[in-house]
């Protein structure tokens, strides 16, 4: 094969039972007797060297002749089988690799004490890979994965380099680590026992109660943990994680399921840690807003999900945000995605015109004496339209769609209307043992037909997941997937509760392509709760914005304009934007800044002038 091209071979997919061979039948070297396409048994006598199915394939990337054949991938029936081109500019060999044909990673970012180190890139490019290298669990086998090298020969690869400094303390042990999991729904499979004692038994620096009081926990503390909502587990892991006395600090996605206010705090917090204590943090983060706030360098991590990932230098955090918005990396000359990631510099509508779908009275919803109450001002949703959410978590958000829905029955207010709403909860839970595309094929009769697939597959990149089942799904995937399923239904509203969580960058804006040219084809509605400022921007006509005392009392003013609902949002969290010049992105402004103080005597908060 040339030297700029890989052969990847995804054994979950590749299935020797149920083909011919096509593979190695068709491939133009084995058919003039070279042996470059041949089964695991056949190319290794150990059957310590193979991890599979001793019948499932493997490609001598020596014998392939690389991208420009590619007939092994298109006769492959299980897309098992990727031939795929490297930057000339990569290293010969890569930082580490996981097997034959198998996922490997290049380059590695650099922590640096006292710094906050962000790290951008799709999922299944590596990030965790990269993380677990550097808390010392994985020896980077430079691509040796049958004679993993030892530390001194990884430190020699990076002599003269800025991780020199950092892998010599590695190699010493002179670094500890604290991590913060990804998938925080798996902690009360791991912990036992109430929220006070998992943090008593985390807090090194003595500075638990603080860290109660600022992530506001203190209502929860002595519930057990198997109790807790996504946005609870959220706040005990980043508690629990920033409570420890460590070195190295690793933060793999610290919004999730928090509102605007909470990532804001858990932000500050993480940057203080790192500006009082000169300790070394790196963070991966997909909400682009928190992550600006929160960096003082970016990692970008490019390449093919699943089959190889590349960590840039370091770049300024600006820089190397808008790099990715645009597709292009100037340092690497290297063109990442083929469309930029653009924002509106202002409110996309000041009115919407259409055909009501909705129009409600004030309404008034009680779930008993000292318990939470919500009162909704009358309003109008309109047919075709996508009407974003935004409040605070336990603020009414979920009893207003059960009013809608007809679920619950308010104590004040007349709702003469049966609508039929698709639902895609906050928190997807899975546990039927079923394919993808069976699961989704009992939702639609449209399964599976060219609009379908241009529309809904294809931007949720379900392509690959399909045959896969429901319980093995990563939480990306399974966010997808709902999402999916929640378009796939015949109803007159579409109710999405945070379909940003777990996506990557990429992912939330074709999710929000798939929302919008759904609502815009069928003429259907959409309501879309979410945190993320960018999808927010990205998605929403109009906004329908919540105030109130979470957990007590909720508010939910008439669905407004989107510059005046961001402003009286934002407004009541005393939080600006401003926008980047070459962009336009939005950007939280630091507290009373120039930029802050002036937006806030204007009375504009988002949409500046």
């Amino acid at each position: 094969m040339a030297d700029d091209s890989i052969a990847v071979v995804d054994l979950d997919r590749c299935q020797p039972d149920r083909c011919n061979y096509e593979c190695a039948n068709f491939c133009p070297p084995n058919r003039t007797g070279e042996e470059c396409i041949v089964t695991l048994e056949e190319r290794h006598d150990d059957p310590d060297l193979y991890d599979g199915d001793p019948a499932q394939i493997s490609i001598s990337e020596e014998l392939c002749l690389g991208e420009s054949c590619g007939i092994c991938v298109e006769k492959c029936p299980f897309d098992a089988i990727e031939i795929i081109n490297l930057p000339q500019e990569l290293d010969d060999s890569p930082i580490h690799q996981y097997g034959e044909n198998a996922f490997r990673l290049y380059g590695l970012p650099v922590p640096e004490s006292g710094t906050v180190t962000g790290l951008l890139g799709p999922n299944g490019i590596g990030k965790s890979t990269a993380v677990h290298a550097l808390a010392g669990e994985t020896v980077p086998n430079l691509g040796r994965y049958d004679d993993t090298p030892e530390w001194e020969t990884v430190l020699d690869r990076y002599r003269g380099t800025a991780l020199q400094t950092y892998l010599e303390h590695l190699i010493d042990d002179e670094v500890t680590v604290a991590r913060k999991p990804q998938y925080i729904d798996r902690i009360p499979d791991q912990v036992d026992g109430t929220t006070s004692d998992l943090l008593a038994g985390t807090d090194e620096r003595g500075v638990v109660d603080e860290l109660i009081d600022r992530l506001s926990i203190r209502p929860i503390i002595d519930q057990p943990i198997g109790t807790l909502s996504g946005g609870e587990l959220q706040r005990v892991a980043l508690a629990a994680t920033l409570a420890r006395d460590a070195d190295f600090y690793f933060f793999d996605e610290i919004t999730p399921y928090l509102d605007i206010g909470q990532r804001v705090t858990a932000a500050r917090l993480v940057r203080e840690l790192a500006d009082q204590e000169d300790r070394s943090m790196l963070v991966v983060e997909h909400d682009l807003a928190v992550l600006d706030l929160l960096a003082d360098t970016i990692h970008i991590a490019y390449g093919e999900p699943g089959a190889y990932g590349v960590v840039t230098d370091p770049k300024s955090v600006r820089n190397g945000i808008n790099e990715y918005l645009r597709g292009y990396l100037d340092n690497e000359n290297m063109r990442i995605r083929p469309d930029e990631i653009t924002f509106e510099q202002h409110a996309p509508r000041e009115s919407v015109d259409g055909t009501p779908l909705i129009e409600y009275p004030d309404l008034a919803k009680s779930y008993g004496e000292g318990e939470f109450s919500l009162s909704v001002d009358a309003g109008t949703i309109y047919r075709s339209e996508v009407l974003g959410v935004v409040g605070p978590n336990g603020i009414g958000k979920s009893t207003l769609a059960k009013l809608l829905a007809g679920s619950l029955t308010p104590d004040t207010g007349d709702l003469d209307f049966e609508l039929d709403i698709a639902y895609k909860p906050q928190y997807v839970e899975v546990d039927q043992p079923m394919r993808v595309d069976t699961f989704l094929s009992s939702i639609t009769d449209d399964f599976g037909t060219s609009f379908w697939n241009t529309e809904i597959a294809r931007p949720l990149q379900l392509e690959r997941i399909m045959e896969q089942q429901l319980t093995d799904l990563s939480g990306g995937e399974r966010q997808r997937v709902a999402i999916a399923a929640c378009l796939s239904e015949d109803a007159d509203l579409y109710l999405l509760d945070e379909p940003s969580a777990h996506l990557d960058v990429e992912q939330r804006v074709q999710a929000t392509t798939a929302i919008r040219r759904y609502a815009e084809t069928h003429d259907a509605t959409a309501m879309v709760i979410d945190h993320d400022i960018y999808m927010i921007d990205l998605l929403a006509d109009r906004l329908l914005v919540f105030d109130g005392e979470p957990a007590e009392r909720g508010h939910a003013s008439t669905p407004q304009d989107m510059r005046s609902g961001m402003n009286d949002f934002l407004a009541d969290l005393d939080i600006t934007f401003r926008r980047d010049e070459r962009t336009g992105r939005p950007r939280i402004n630091k507290p009373d800044s120039q930029l802050d103080r002036k937006q806030k005597r204007q009375g504009e908060y988002y949409y500046t002038p």
